[in-house]
C-alpha cells in the first residue's frame, strides 16, 4: 500500500502541477519531497506521513487561488480519500498541509507533529539558497514585481492577512521572509543545512548591492 500510493500521488501532483512557472511547480515538490525523507530518516519520523504530506504540501497554493488557504488541503483530502487511505492517515496529512505555510514575520507557525515539522523544514529550505534565489525571482517575474527599489522598504507583516497582501520588489521578500527561515528550522537536521543555504544568500545580497551601487 505505501509505494502504491506514493506513486499514485507523484503522477497526480505531476499532472497538476507540471511546467507550472512561478517557482511553485512539480520540481518543487520532488526536491521537497526528497528532502523530506532524507530528514526524516535523521529524525526517526513516520516516513509515508511525511511522503505524502511533502508531496501534497503545495497542491492548491494559496498564492494562485485568490487567497483561499482551504482549497489545497480540501483537494488532497478529496484524493487521499478517493484511494482509500486510512483516515487516521489522511487527518495528519491534511493537518501538514494547512499549517506548513509561511504567515508573516510576526507571525507563528508551529506544527503539532515531527512529520509536520520536517514538511516544514525541507519546504522552507526549498525556500533559501540558490535554488531559493531563483525560485524568489521567478516568482516575481510571474507576478509582474520590481526586482528591486531601493526607497521600497520592507514590512515585517503582523498578520496572515497583510502578508498576503504584500506587493513589494522582490528583494524585500529576503528581508520578510527568507532570511528568517534559518531561525524558524525545527529540526537539528534542517537547521545543519540551513546554515549553509543562509550564508549563501548574505553574500549573494552583498553582492547585488554592490553592483546596484556600481562598485562590483
Amino acid at each position: 500500500m505505501t509505494s502504491s500510493i506514493i506513486s499514485k500521488t507523484c503522477e497526480f501532483v505531476e499532472s497538476k502541477l507540471a511546467g507550472e512557472g512561478s517557482g511553485h511547480d512539480w520540481w518543487h515538490i520532488f526536491r521537497v519531497w526528497t528532502l523530506a525523507r532524507k530528514i526524516a530518516v535523521q529524525e526517526k519520523a513516520q516516513l509515508e506521513i511525511v511522503e505524502l504530506g511533502a508531496l501534497l504540501h503545495d497542491i492548491a497554493d494559496w498564492k494562485f487561488h485568490d487567497g483561499d488557504d482551504s482549497i489545497g488541503p480540501a483537494m488532497a483530502r478529496e484524493f487521499l480519500n478517493s484511494h482509500n487511505v486510512d483516515p487516521d492517515l489522511s487527518d495528519s496529512v491534511v493537518e501538514i498541509i494547512s499549517t506548513v505555510s509561511y504567515k508573516g514575520a510576526g507571525v507563528a507557525t508551529p506544527m503539532k507533529t515531527l512529520e509536520g515539522k520536517i514538511v516544514q523544514d525541507a519546504d522552507r529550505l526549498d525556500a533559501i539558497g540558490a535554488l531559493g534565489i531563483a525560485r524568489t525571482f521567478a516568482y516575481g517575474g510571474y507576478k509582474n514585481r520590481l526586482i528591486y527599489h531601493p526607497d521600497e522598504k520592507p514590512v515585517l507583516h503582523e498578520s496572515y492577512e497583510d502578508y498576503k497582501k504584500n506587493e513589494g520588489h522582490t528583494i524585500n521578500h529576503f528581508y520578510e521572509k527568507l532570511l528568517l527561515l534559518k531561525e524558524r528550522m525545527n529540526t537539528n537536521t534542517g537547521k545543519k543545512i540551513a546554515e549553509g543555504r543562509h550564508q549563501f544568500m548574505q553574500s549573494y545580497l552583498d553582492q547585488f548591492y554592490r553592483e546596484w551601487d556600481g562598485i562590483a
